[in-house]
Parts: structure tokens; sequence; C-alpha cells
């Protein structure tokens, strides 16, 4: 009886690939037919997937961040480990908004659309610099928590953190009530992760119901350059990086960390992919106490899709439509502030800060966020994959130039179900 439930079980893959067929089916039936019921029931259960996914972000976080800046003390040269973890993190996202940049030149997103600036609207919310600065340090403990801040969580962590450090064997105790909670809020976290094929139907299904193929004709050149820009970083930045300064091959990271990277681009989120990421990055040779660091500070500030890809086209776009000519500064202003400014996005579903931060350090038009907001879900799939796509490699090149790596791991690092992430190795190993 066990070898038949295991030879009938379906692969997490093939659910979320149906979830999505089936999503495009619903979608298009509901706008076709006009039918409204069906519209609002696909945009209640995406929204509801995307509400329990939030759900656990704020305390997620928070314990992740204080337990994984503890957990540097039993790793040595934690500092020097630290310290090329966000140089690589700042290294890989240059070269991410290079080839964003780059792409914008070559294809001209914002031209030909039919798009005109009254076709846009400025956003509710914006981002500056002096928000992002000032907004780092909240005004009380509570308020980050409720408001979803996640900026804020993380310096309240980080604070706490080291002040644990500080404390010693008295911390003790809050750092086994930390651990404790982290661990029930993560398998809290794997219950809503295996609802994400019906997830996957709903959002998908909603999208197409309400903007339909039309929108994403209009935005044809953009839309194909950000799964283009993307995917030249996923396929091609990676695994060069992988195989030049790891030297390791990049199969066998895909093989192990591809749970992580399709449950990434079915949520949309980084930090709600996060207890995934962190599993299939230990799976894959990386010493647990440096990846419980690497991943949660990836899951918050590493946004290679979001934060480099992405507004380095938008800009572009977003120019073109409001015809201002971008010069040779403006690009590296474009640059600047996707690698300094990566800590906007925050780890969360859609990149508008990180866009309205760019746009009002260029000078551009903040109405033209408008543009972007109805094709943004179909985007931010792609992206999304590419932020922890980057999570989980940096932790491997950081591992392997240090000597850390546990290169037999890596070498037989199988990528198991998500479903079955958190049954343990032997069970997940099995599966796979």
């Amino acid at each position: 009886m066990p070898a038949l439930a295991k030879a009938l079980r379906i692969p997490f893959w093939a659910q979320i690939l149906a979830g999505l067929a089936l999503g495009v089916l619903l979608g298009w039936a509901a706008r076709d037919g006009d039918v409204d019921w069906l519209v609002t029931t696909l945009d209640k259960i995406g929204s509801i997937f995307v509400q329990l996914l939030k759900l656990a972000v704020a305390p997620l976080v928070f314990f992740a961040i204080l337990v994984s800046v503890t957990n540097l003390r039993n790793v040595g040269n934690a500092a020097r480990l630290a310290t090329r973890t966000l140089l690589w993190f700042m290294a890989t996202s240059l070269v991410a908004v290079a080839i964003g940049l780059a792409i914008g030149l070559v294809t001209d997103p914002g031209a030909g659309t039919g798009l005109t600036p009254k076709d846009g609207a400025e956003p509710q919310h914006t981002g500056s610099w002096i928000d992002f600065l000032t907004g780092i340090v909240p005004t009380d403990v509570v308020t980050p928590f409720t408001e979803l801040d996640v900026l804020q969580i993380v310096f309240l962590a980080a604070v706490a953190g080291v002040a644990a450090l500080r404390l010693g064997d008295r911390a003790q105790p809050i750092l086994t009530f930390s651990q404790a909670v982290l661990e029930l809020l993560q398998k809290a976290l794997w219950w809503v992760i295996r609802l994400a094929p019906l997830g996957t139907l709903g959002l998908i299904g909603y999208a197409i119901a309400e903007y339909g193929w039309d929108l994403i004709d209009q935005y044809a050149t953009f839309t194909a350059d950000i799964y283009i820009g993307c995917a030249l970083v996923l396929f091609g930045v990676y695994p060069l990086l992988l195989w030049t300064v790891a030297r390791a091959d990049p199969l066998r990271f895909f093989r192990g960390a591809w749970p992580a990277i399709q449950l990434a681009f079915v949520s949309r989120s980084s930090v709600g992919t996060m207890p995934v990421t962190q599993r299939v990055t230990e799976r894959l040779g990386v010493p647990k106490e440096y990846a419980s660091f690497a991943v949660p500070f990836g899951a918050t500030t590493k946004m290679d899709g979001c934060a480099s890809v992405y507004p380095a086209l938008a800009a572009v776009f977003v120019a073109q439509v409001f015809d201002v000519p971008l010069d040779v500064g403006d690009y590296l202003l474009i640059v600047f502030v996707s690698v300094v400014g990566s800590a906007a996005t925050a780890g969360l579903t859609g990149a508008t800060v990180m866009l309205t931060l760019t746009l009002s350090t260029l000078g551009l038009p903040l109405e033209g966020v408008g543009l972007l907001v109805a094709i943004d879900p179909v985007l931010d799939m792609m992206r999304t994959a590419t932020n922890v796509a980057g999570q989980a490699v940096v932790p491997v090149l950081v591992s392997a130039r240090e000597g850390i790596l546990d290169r037999a791991a890596y070498d037989s690092a199988a990528g198991a179900g998500i479903a079955d992430a958190d049954a343990g190795p032997e069970r997940a190993g099995a599966a796979a």
C-alpha cells in the first residue's frame, strides 16, 4: 500500500502546472463569458493565498533575522562571511541592472505601445531616499509589525540579535524561545505552501479574467524584456558564476534549488518562499549556521529581478512614454539606486516602492508607475523566481570560496517536492 500511495502521488511541480493551466482556462472563460461570480471567486482564492503568506511575514522575518544573527557565533570568520555575502549581493545586482539597461536600450520597450502620459496615474505610496533612510529606524516597536514595514522589522531584529550576542549565556532563554517560535512559524507556513497550486489557479485566473491577453499584447516588448532579462540572469549569470567561482555544476544547483524557484514563481514572495530557500540551500551543502543568516538576509535585501532588471527596464520604458531623454548620468543613477536601494523592496510581492524610488531619483514622472500596475502580476512571477535563485546562489558561492561548502552534499542534491521538504531528509530524498 505505501508503494501504491507513492506511485499515485502527484508531484508538486505537476500540481503547480495543473493549477496554472486550469487558472488560464477559468480566467479565459470568465472574461469571455463575462461571468462575474467566477472572476470574484478567482480573485478571492488568489487573495486569500497571498494574505496567508503575508500573515506570517512580520514574525517570520523578525525571528529569522534574530536567530540568524546569533547563529553567526557558531561560524568561524563570521564578520568575513557577512561582508563577502553583502559584496556578492551587490556584485550580482550590478550585473543584473547592466543587463536590464542593455536590453532596454536595444529594444526600446516604450516605443510603439500606443500609451500616452494620460494613461498613467501617480501611486498612493511612493519611495524616496529620505523615506528610505529615515524609515529604517521605527518610532516604536509595534507599528512595523502592524503596518508590515519589513525594513524596520529587519532593523529591530538585527539590533535584538546583536544585543543577545553581547549578553552571552544570559540571553539563552530568549534564543531558545526565538528558535522555537521560528520553527513553529515555518511549520505553519509549510501548510500554506502546500496550497500553492490552488493559489496559482486563483492568481493566474484572476489576472487573465481582469486584464485579458490584450493588455499583455500592449506591453509585449516590455514583458518580453523582463522575462528575457531575468532569464539571462537566472540561466546565464548564475550558472557562469557557479562554474567559474564555485567550481560547481550549475545543473546540480538548479536540481536542488528548483523547489524554491518554482514556489517563488507562483507565490511572488521572497519572504514567503524563505523557509524553502533556506532548506534547499542547506541541501546544496551550505552550512546550516551560515545559511540561516545568508538566506533571511537575502530574502529582505537581495532582489536581482525586482530591484535590478525591473527598475532599469521600467525607467527606460517610462522615459520613452513620457518622451524624457536619458543620458549617461541617468543610467549611472539607475545602477546606483538598484545596487544600494534593494532593501526597499523588502521581499514582498510587487516592486512599486523600488520603482518609485528609481523614478523620483531620475526626476521622471511618478505617473509612470500607473502604466505598469496592471501588468505587474505577470512580471512579478519571473522577477521573484530570479530573486530567490540569487538568494540561494550567493551562499553557495561564498561557502565555496571560503572552503566550507559540503561538496558531497552539493553533488548529491536533489529537488525534493515542496510538500515533502519539511518531512526530514530521508523522506524528502526518497520523494525525489
